[in-house]
């Protein structure tokens, strides 16, 4: 498959990193086909002075998403820096910038009333403009093959989407597929993984393995926080 035009040399490189046969991901290679793959590359991902522009860029992605009639669109925020981050220093760097687009966010907007607010529910999802996400963090020190791409990145993918290929009984097999192409990639099942309602999905955003005793250090800053009344995994 020909990848879309990309406007600079590290989206290039995002899409040829989907684009390779073995990657696991179903739906990100549908996304790639599709060209409803957002990407924006912003400096080294310890400072905040980009902070303000990743917000505007995904609300730009969340006005263009909810005027789609098409599923499987996500948008991608990539770093330049740092260059080879641990998994500790990627996770710590990760929390920090959810943290305060999220902190930035909350001046203008509530949670998402579909899902919960406190990141310690199964309900849970991250929230920008009202819209929930499932953010996959990716960068090439990832103990997961999948993720390991050469630059840091947060990868926000739209719960709503998940939620109607739910609806439409076509998630099982979406979920199996991307399972059966993950353990032939990396030669395991990612230990994170879990299935719908069973544990917080913030355990499976940056690809580290955690035990019980792992407590997310996110602290949602936005006052609504209403019961789920549908959630997507």
């Amino acid at each position: 498959m020909s990848i879309p035009e990309a406007a600079n040399e590290e989206t290039r490189e995002y899409f040829e990193f989907i684009n390779r046969k073995e990657f696991p991901c179903v739906a990100a290679k549908t996304a790639l086909t599709w060209q409803q793959i957002k990407c924006l590359v912003v400096d080294h991902m310890a400072c905040l002075k980009d902070d303000a522009a990743i917000l505007e860029f995904l609300y730009q992605f969340v006005d263009g998403y909810r005027q789609s009639d098409k599923l499987y669109h996500s948008a991608a925020i990539i770093f330049r820096g740092p260059e080879n981050p641990t998994e500790a220093m990627f996770e710590e760097l990760f929390w920090q910038r959810l943290q305060s687009i999220a902190n930035l966010d909350a001046r203008r907007y509530g949670h998402d009333p579909r899902v919960v607010a406190d990141p310690s529910s199964p309900e849970f999802s991250f929230s920008i403009k009202e819209e929930a996400f499932f953010v996959v963090g990716l960068h090439p020190g990832s103990s997961r093959l999948a993720r390991q791409f050469k630059y840091p990145t947060l990868v926000f993918n739209a719960h709503a989407q998940f939620e109607q290929i739910r609806a439409e009984g076509r998630y099982d097999k979406l979920r199996d597929t991307i399972r059966s192409r993950d353990v032939a990639y990396s030669g395991s099942v990612n230990p994170m993984l879990q299935n719908f309602g069973e544990a917080s999905e913030v355990y499976q955003y940056t690809g580290k393995a955690y035990d019980d005793a792992w407590q997310c250090p996110f602290l949602n800053p936005h006052v609504q926080q209403q019961p789920a009344t549908h959630k997507a995994a």
